[in-house]
């Protein structure tokens, strides 16, 4: 969803955070007004969904002391000083303790919305990217980010929770875009080692030099410490293992077994390979694969997810729609049929961007989603796999998302439900039960 930024006013003059105040709404934001720096930082947290704009003479506690405060407070929230005729010298010593930019007056109100502009987009960035993080860090809220109750993804949950409680190294293979690196930071955000720091490099990413520094070290100065060092305690986590060099892999192997890396650390080795034929296995020395696959977690493709496709998509289409400021298509049973039977070669990534691509068609009312498959394949003729399903399969899925949707749209009303769907109580409840379905998850 996009985060409605605030804008909080500060000035002890009236008509001055007044006229300011209605500036800024003209231009779309938010605003709240307060008369003194005092009265503001009773009001203001830490995550705080917006910037300051306050002036820098103020009685009792002054600006500097407010921006002082509010460093304190959050060392990241934008603060936007005022400054009068003279005071720029002042201004110039905010911006050295962290102020945003000032203006000085009388002010050009484009020139400060513009101001409120950068700020809010810069704290939008940094609570999402905090936010992020939280999630990242508690076990719970992205263990919820593996959705799904098919047989596959409950045996992936379980495996997480199992070997997050393990010490050892673990390998995670999977297809491309199945998820693999989401499950690293489950792995990660279950065990012992949460707090500690989760330390990602791409070993594709960088020349096979750069990527030895980034990796063992010693690094140059204007890079950061080694991956090694730094995830000291923690998690180090390899994407695309399967690139690393022969001589590169001799030295993680060497680091494994003489404690180059820490005996605290946990690694996880990501393998991603697209090459058709090859394995992980094939391309990584036997004595390296085999001190890395001793845990490991096969991460399963979407196509083999079955119902989950259809909840998934419908999630995304609801996320997309918040986002763009419209209804999320419906999904006809023909439709369904077409999403469940896709071979989805580019797993959960791709089913986001169909899912955002039918969201944006259906607001310009157009499209369909078979041709949203029909786009992401070679083949003229929409993508379908060769494995058929019986028809009861279908129908269940289609029942089951049609049933969870309407109870999520009606927040759980039961008489709102039997009625849009025709159905009695008796036979809804059968239903959800059928399906596993909570009312309580509604309300």
């Amino acid at each position: 969803m996009t985060r409605t930024m605030k804008i909080a006013i500060v000035d002890d003059e009236r008509d001055m955070r007044q006229s300011i105040g209605q500036w800024l709404a003209l231009s779309g934001f938010d605003t709240e007004t307060f008369a003194s720096a005092e009265e503001a930082l009773k009001a203001l947290t830490p995550d705080y969904p917006g910037i300051i704009i306050s002036d820098i003479r103020m009685p009792g506690m002054d600006g500097m002391q407010f921006l002082r405060k509010l460093k304190g407070l959050d060392s990241t929230l934008p603060v936007i000083m005022i400054t009068g005729h003279g005071d720029v010298p002042m201004a110039v010593e905010a911006m050295r303790l962290g102020a945003f930019d000032f203006l000085e007056k009388p002010f050009n109100p484009d020139r400060m919305t513009e101001l409120a502009k950068k700020a809010s987009l810069a704290r939008r960035l940094t609570l999402d990217s905090r936010e992020l993080r939280r999630e990242l860090s508690d076990g719970s809220e992205i263990m919820k980010k593996l959705i799904g109750t098919s047989a596959a993804m409950v045996r992936l949950r379980e495996d997480i929770l199992d070997l997050g409680q393990a010490d050892g190294h673990v390998l995670i293979t999977g297809e491309t875009g199945s998820g693999k690196t989401l499950v690293a930071h489950a792995l990660h955000a279950v065990g012992a080692r949460a707090a500690r720091k989760f330390v990602l490099l791409s070993c594709s990413a960088f020349d096979e030099e750069t990527l030895a520094r980034r990796l063992f070290g010693p690094a140059h100065d204007d890079e950061p410490i080694p991956a090694i060092e730094e995830a000291r305690g923690g998690t180090l986590v390899l994407e695309d293992i399967e690139a690393l060099s022969q001589s590169l892999q001799s030295r993680l192997l060497t680091a494994i077994n003489e404690q180059g890396i820490p005996p605290e650390t946990r690694m996880i080795a990501i393998c991603n390979l697209h090459d058709e034929g090859k394995t992980c296995e094939s391309v990584l020395r036997p004595d390296l694969w085999f001190r890395l696959s001793a845990l490991k977690i096969v991460v399963p493709p979407l196509r083999q997810r079955g119902e989950d496709i259809l909840l998934m998509f419908t999630r995304m289409t609801e996320r997309f729609a918040d986002e763009y400021g419209c209804d999320a298509p419906a999904v006809s049973a023909q439709e369904a049929a077409q999403l469940l039977q896709a071979p989805w070669p580019g797993n959960v990534r791709q089913l986001i961007n169909v899912a955002e691509r039918a969201v944006l068609q259906s607001r310009r009312g157009a499209g369909t989603i078979a041709s949203l498959l029909m786009a992401d394949s070679d083949d003229l003729r929409p993508a379908i796999t060769t494995e058929g399903k019986p028809l009861k399969e279908f129908v269940e899925a289609f029942e089951k998302m049609l049933i969870d949707n309407t109870m999520r749209r009606h927040k759980g009303s039961i008489v709102a439900v039997m009625d849009e769907l025709s159905l009695p109580r008796r036979t809804l409840n059968e239903k959800m039960a059928k399906y596993a379905l909570q009312r309580s998850d509604y309300l």
